[in-house]
């Protein structure tokens, strides 16, 4: 039996399309992003690695970390329900391995509170390994200044699989 596309997959997967074709960044580096998975206040979401996201060394380029980090977190501000994902006002990338072309990355990111004017967001990112999420490459957080109007503070629990160990 089949089973049914959550409203929040639905919506970030929407969201996503909206914002193709409006950020050369992200058409250049995560066109071939897929969304694999959304609750309110977490996104995963999966990347092949091709040419363009390595540096000169053939290992996945740092610039590219952080577009994954901004593009992400913003999805995951997204599965509240929102339209716009915000503006970036805080990154920080702890990278600790790497990838290289033909290597797929598996990226999870969860919103640890969305209020009315800030998001804050726990991203990590790991290498697939037989489909399965193997090695760290990075982690992050990433706060964005969203705009709500008349919204009312709520918090997401970031996942224990995000948390720092």
């Amino acid at each position: 039996m089949a089973s049914a596309i959550s409203s929040e997959l639905e919506h970030v997967r929407g969201v996503w399309q909206n914002m193709k074709g409006n950020s050369p960044i992200y058409d250049f580096l995560l066109s071939d992003a897929i969304i694999i998975a959304a609750s309110r206040g977490t996104v995963t979401s999966r990347l092949l690695l091709q040419n363009n996201h390595v540096n000169s060394k053939g290992t996945l380029h740092g610039a590219v970390t952080a577009a994954l980090v901004d593009w992400s977190g913003g999805l995951a501000i997204a599965s509240h329900g929102m339209e716009k994902t915000g503006a970036s006002i805080d990154i920080h990338i702890s990278y600790i391995s790497t990838a290289r072309v033909g290597e797929t990355l598996e990226i999870e990111a969860a919103t640890n509170k969305v209020g009315r004017s800030i998001a804050f967001t726990t991203i990590r990112i790991v290498k697939l390994v037989d489909g399965k999420p193997g090695p760290i490459v990075a982690t992050a957080s990433h706060n964005k200044y969203i705009q709500q109007a008349g919204a009312s503070n709520t918090a997401t629990e970031t996942p224990s699989s995000l948390r720092p160990s």
